[in-house]
């Protein structure tokens, strides 16, 4: 069995990622910090901790399971601890792009992220839906090998399936892709004008409109508009009065070359490097 040691197993995404893990074919060694991330883990799982040492000292596989942020300092204060010939996940791609993370060749580095299950949801099951991912709805996963001999692909992108599960496709990307998706693409862009969509209905609602029906417009429309704009409902099309509409807001929303300043490559740079040292940036 290969042999991971889990950092930050007591965390959020930890306790995730143990709980998956579990009754898999892989044997972990789950490292915690914190007494109450302890607690957490032992309450989810039934499993303890061991220390950094003893878990390093065997790892084939190390999974940093922590905030982005400090994803390159932790890499840094273990990298000499780290057995030749293993490898490193991380779950975020801003350390790796920003050159955070420690030279050391005779370690292979790969980065997975999952992409969340999908609002146009497939093979659900019945029930509550799992919209974080990794429980009960399948969910596509982006993989890329940093560094390292070709079989540690296959071996990473078996770990990351199984810490995402339920994973319906994992995506092949560069460093360079996955960067260009988060932040760029799924948090400067899409988070941004998601939480614009929140603020446009309270406006609405500020103005008069009852709110369960503001809400129920607004989430019902997204719905319509995001399978039109992504080529879901194929036979779907914008209504003349809204594509006039569309051409007047645009002007008045966007300013003009937007997607230069948020994707050149020295905006992803400098917002990866925001993310690993925000007060160095600022």
């Amino acid at each position: 069995m290969t042999k991971i040691a889990l950092l930050g197993a007591g965390g959020k995404m930890g306790v995730r990622l143990a709980t998956n893990l579990k009754g898999s074919r892989f044997t972990v060694d789950h490292v915690e910090v914190s007494a109450e991330g302890r607690q957490r883990l032992k309450d989810a799982i039934g499993a303890d901790c061991v220390s950094e040492d003893a878990a390093l000292a065997e790892a084939e596989v190390i999974v940093l399971a922590v905030p982005d942020r400090l994803i390159g300092k932790i890499a840094h204060s273990i990298i000499a601890r780290v057995k030749p010939g293993s490898a490193l996940i991380v779950l975020d791609a801003a350390a790796p792009y920003a050159g955070e993370m420690p030279e050391r060749a005779d370690v292979s580095y790969f980065v997975t992220h999952p992409c969340h299950p999908s609002v146009f949801p497939q093979n659900v099951k019945d029930g509550e839906r799992d919209h974080f991912g990794g429980v009960s709805d399948p969910q596509a996963i982006v993989c890329a090998l940093i560094q390292g001999p070709e079989a540690h692909y296959a071996l990473c992108e078996e770990v990351a399936r199984t810490i995402y599960a339920p994973v319906n496709r994992a995506h092949r990307c560069t460093l360079e892709n996955i960067a260009v998706m988060e932040p760029a693409m799924s948090e400067t862009v899409g988070a941004t004008l998601c939480l614009a969509l929140r603020e446009a209905t309270d406006e609405a609602v500020r103005r008069g409109v009852p709110e369960a029906a503001a809400m129920d417009f607004m989430l019902g429309h997204i719905q319509i508009e995001l399978a039109i704009a992504f080529n879901i409902f194929k036979e779907g099309k914008f209504s003349d009065g809204a594509l006039h509409a569309i051409r007047e807001a645009r002007p008045l929303i966007f300013k003009e070359n937007w997607l230069q300043a948020v994707f050149s490559p020295e905006a992803v740079m400098a917002s990866v490097k925001d993310i690993c040292n925000p007060r160095e940036a600022a």
